[in-house]
């Protein structure tokens, strides 16, 4: 875990935001390379593309130590970069995924898959996260808007909704899922393993404000489980 970082600026030359991190790591510290404490110190950085115009695709972001602090010392915090901050520490995940079939079971071609997450601050939203350097807090609130299912036969289905979990002692047999599901046309016994390999992708809109500034941007977390389907047997008598 970070330490507070009370000083921010940013240096023109490399397109980079620093903070000095205070109080400094302890002797012996990772982040000191195996130098002694007192000399220089030791920054969180973030540097952005040459030439971006919003706050987003990250060129590089981490911690170094350097012997004297870089060009643009004291020129204030951006809130934007705390934004960056604020977004990294949100406690957001991909779905918690739930199919029916279960994992450990399988399904058939042509019938009914349900899908869902179960439902969450870190699954669904809303979660919230801040970041604070220089007398400014900036605050993070993220809500999730879709799950995107690729299904691992080529197609995908995109769900508005957290799906609805499958409970059969009250869905009929063969029933659709009200809100979130799909239907294979092939077995999965051709697939690595005989399991369709699913990845459930949902997509974050992030709201942040602080320092008199606000904005809005989308992040995306995933996760993955398999579902093995087979062809309906049909028996002659």
């Amino acid at each position: 875990m970070l330490s507070t970082a009370t000083t921010a600026w940013f240096n023109s030359a490399e397109g980079c935001y620093y903070s000095v991190i205070d109080p400094p790591p302890p002797p012996g510290h990772a982040w000191w390379g195996g130098r002694k404490a007192a000399g220089g110190a030791v920054y969180e950085y973030i540097c952005y593309p040459k030439g971006a115009t919003e706050p987003l695709g990250i060129a590089g972001a981490g911690i170094k130590w350097l012997a004297s602090p870089p060009a643009g010392f004291a020129a204030g915090v951006s809130p934007a970069v705390l934004a960056q901050q604020a977004v990294a520490r949100l406690p957001i995940r991909g779905p918690r995924i739930g199919t029916a079939p279960r994992r450990e079971g399988a399904g058939l071609v042509g019938l009914p898959v349900w899908l869902w997450t179960a439902v969450s601050p870190a699954t669904w939203g809303p979660a919230t996260a801040s970041a604070s350097a220089g007398g400014i807090t900036v605050t993070a609130t993220a809500n999730a808007a879709s799950i995107r299912w690729r299904m691992g036969d080529g197609q995908s289905v995109t769900c508005t909704r957290p799906g609805t979990p499958f409970r059969p002692e009250v869905v009929a047999a063969g029933a659709s899922s009200p809100d979130c599901g799909y239907v294979y046309r092939m077995p999965s016994r051709s697939q690595p393993g005989g399991a369709y390999a699913v990845t459930a992708v949902t997509t974050w809109n992030v709201t942040w404000t602080g320092g008199g500034q606000r904005g809005e941007l989308t992040v995306t977390r995933q996760s993955s489980t398999q579902v093995e389907v087979r062809e309906l047997a049909v028996v002659n008598e």
